[in-house]
């Protein structure tokens, strides 16, 4: 059996709640959640790799059960909280898995810190810009032109009927997609001053595109062991996006899954078998 603990770390004032399993000597794996979930996204997966590794998967700071941070949040401060987070729960050295929003996290804290990576396991977590459909494009026209109506037709990411399709897009059989996921998005989502939060961290994505070039020399530099794991059909994040890795890491491995954004809803069992023929453990 997989025991499951369920913490709050103090981090300079900010609580940040996170889930942890796994042997405490084991190597460690630090898991990163997207938009517009939290670390009940990895419910699936923690167990099927705790045996082997010691895993810590915390609510980013504004999302799931973490503290709210005041107006103005951004992805800078974002990696710079779980950064600190990192060091309070004594994850010196860890691989990263990251997902959708945790990409720009988690690569920030590679870029800052690469002797602590030990590799990166990308799950839908863009880098390149040929990786960003045309989906992105309303998100975009705000971050280039933040404009109280630009800013308002955002408030359509955030409806509850937009968090479904974000989970059911592109999955072939959507009666495997599970509503506890969407269901505690939904709730989160709906909590005072959570929109405002969320659409401020869509006004600062701009801040991500600006930095691939940085995270791509990073990729060159260091060459962690790197594998891309991706819902085919995700109509965010693209296929090409995936393939761009090996641009820069010519020996990662990239593999496909026929799914959507959340490809852990439908896939956590061979998503874990990939992880597990991977990493060393």
């Amino acid at each position: 059996m997989i025991t499951v603990s369920y913490r709050t770390a103090d981090v300079d004032g900010v609580e940040i709640f996170y889930r942890e399993a796994g042997p405490a000597g084991a190597p460690k794996l630090l898991l990163l959640h997207g938009f517009p979930s939290a670390s009940h996204m990895f419910r699936d997966l923690i167990p099927l790799l705790a045996d082997r590794f010691h895993i810590v998967a915390p609510d980013l700071p504004g999302f799931g059960k973490s503290s709210l941070p005041g107006r103005g949040h951004s992805f800078e401060r974002m990696a710079d909280i779980i950064g600190r987070f990192t060091e309070i729960i004594g994850f010196d050295r860890y691989a990263l898995y990251v997902f959708d929003y945790g990409a720009p996290t988690g690569f920030r804290l590679a870029v800052k810190h690469p002797e602590r990576i030990t590799a990166i396991i990308s799950q839908n977590g863009n880098a390149y810009e040929e990786g960003l459909s045309d989906g992105w494009n309303p998100i975009r026209a705000y971050w280039e032109n933040p404009t109280l109506d630009n800013r308002n037709v955002l408030r359509a990411f955030l409806k509850p009927e937009t968090t479904i399709w974000q989970y059911t897009h592109g999955v072939a059989d959507t009666a495997l997609v599970s509503p506890d996921g969407y269901s505690l998005d939904n709730f989160y989502l709906s909590q005072p001053g959570v929109d405002e939060i969320q659409l401020d961290l869509f006004g600062d994505y701009k801040s991500n595109v600006e930095l691939y070039p940085v995270f791509q020399n990073y990729f060159r530099t260091h060459k962690p062991p790197f594998l891309a794991v991706w819902g085919k059909n995700d109509p965010f994040f693209l296929p090409p996006g995936a393939e761009a890795f090996k641009r820069d890491i010519p020996d990662a491995t990239v593999q496909f899954f026929d799914t959507g954004h959340f490809a852990l809803e439908t896939h956590a069992a061979e998503i874990a078998s990939a992880i597990r023929a991977f990493l060393p453990g």
